[in-house]
């Protein structure tokens, strides 16, 4: 799913656009795409030399507006890099394959509507303080979102049961448990419960603020009656990447040591180790890592909600939602 990501979009709430929120990630169906090859040239690859190689291929780019954004840089990729908005979609650009003294390029165009949005909670400990700042505060600013980015809408009873709620254009509306109202609503080809529908899932870790996925604090309960799915990275998880990767790693690692220290120190030039940006070497090491490591990395997660679900569950509903016809859901 790397070509449906973009990073920190403005989400619309549901049924009062005139308010967004930025989110870190989220998933956008493709409404096409096209392979391209450019020279490197010991250039930066800008989103205006790859609009112009489009042009050349006589592309018809009329509808938007340039973005002055870097797909490579000096070394550091732009992640889900935008090179140009149009008033439904975005234009993106990802490296397809280094080919020496060439770069193949993929360039897609996204929808602006999502069908899933995923938020991490990275609350660290302030020097001084027993708790991180303003943690609970954090976790209803991420609990609000994920309650008003969707049209399946959770209600609760007055015995404290969780229903789900969804309308269509007619203002007829579904009253369920939510659990099995959301997995009807995946498995569905109805467009009038899909059209509006954005499946919510949130990411948070310990970091000496949250308990365990087992001893739920307050922020913990909050986050997870609001995001559809609640992962948590449990401190094994993450002391594993950071011991294995960053402290003590295999020469085959280095780069990424290398580029998280030259990101995070007094003396840094440019940072290259975040979402958006990541050094091309140390990019290729870590996708290599995570892709030959992927059942071991699946258990640093444990599941909070919902109950009775895992990662495999969560794997297929977003293969489900990405390969629905949304040309034909959003006409």
């Amino acid at each position: 799913m790397n070509n449906q990501i973009s990073i920190e979009r403005g989400l619309e709430e549901y049924g009062n656009p005139d308010i967004t929120h930025n989110v870190e990630f989220s998933l956008h169906p493709i409404i096409h795409s096209v392979v391209l090859t450019i020279d490197k040239n010991n250039e930066s690859i800008t989103a205006n030399k790859i609009l112009k190689a489009l042009q050349e291929q006589k592309s018809n780019l009329k509808e938007f507006e340039p973005k002055p954004n870097q797909l490579i840089s000096k070394g550091v990729l732009r992640n889900a890099c935008t090179i140009a908005v149009s008033e439904k979609s975005f234009l993106l650009c990802s490296v397809k394959a280094d080919m020496g003294n060439k770069y193949e390029l993929y360039i897609y165009e996204q929808s602006k509507k999502p069908y899933s949005v995923f938020e991490c909670k990275r609350v660290g400990v302030e020097e001084g303080m027993s708790k991180g700042p303003q943690t609970i505060e954090k976790a209803k600013q991420g609990a609000y979102v994920a309650r008003t980015a969707s049209s399946l809408q959770k209600i609760r009873n007055e015995s404290g049961e969780m229903y789900g709620i969804i309308y269509k254009s007619n203002s007829a509306y579904i009253v369920k448990p939510f659990t099995s109202l959301l997995d009807e609503v995946i498995y569905s080809k109805d467009k009038e419960l899909l059209r509006r529908f954005i499946l919510t899932v949130g990411v948070v870790s310990n970091h000496g603020n949250w308990f365990t996925s087992n001893n739920q604090n307050k922020e913990l309960k909050v986050l997870a009656q609001s995001y559809d799915w609640l992962l948590f990275l449990t401190d094994k998880g993450l002391s594993e990447f950071i011991e294995k990767l960053l402290f003590k790693p295999r020469r085959e690692f280095k780069p990424i040591r290398d580029a998280f220290i030259s990101s995070y120190t007094a003396a840094k030039k440019k940072n290259q180790f975040t979402k958006v940006q990541m050094n091309v070497e140390a990019d290729r090491v870590l996708l290599e890592y995570f892709r030959k490591n992927l059942k071991a990395i699946e258990k640093w997660f444990n599941i909070i909600s919902p109950q009775k679900k895992n990662l495999s569950n969560l794997r297929q509903e977003l293969k489900e939602l990405k390969d629905k016809d949304w040309n034909e859901i959003l006409k």
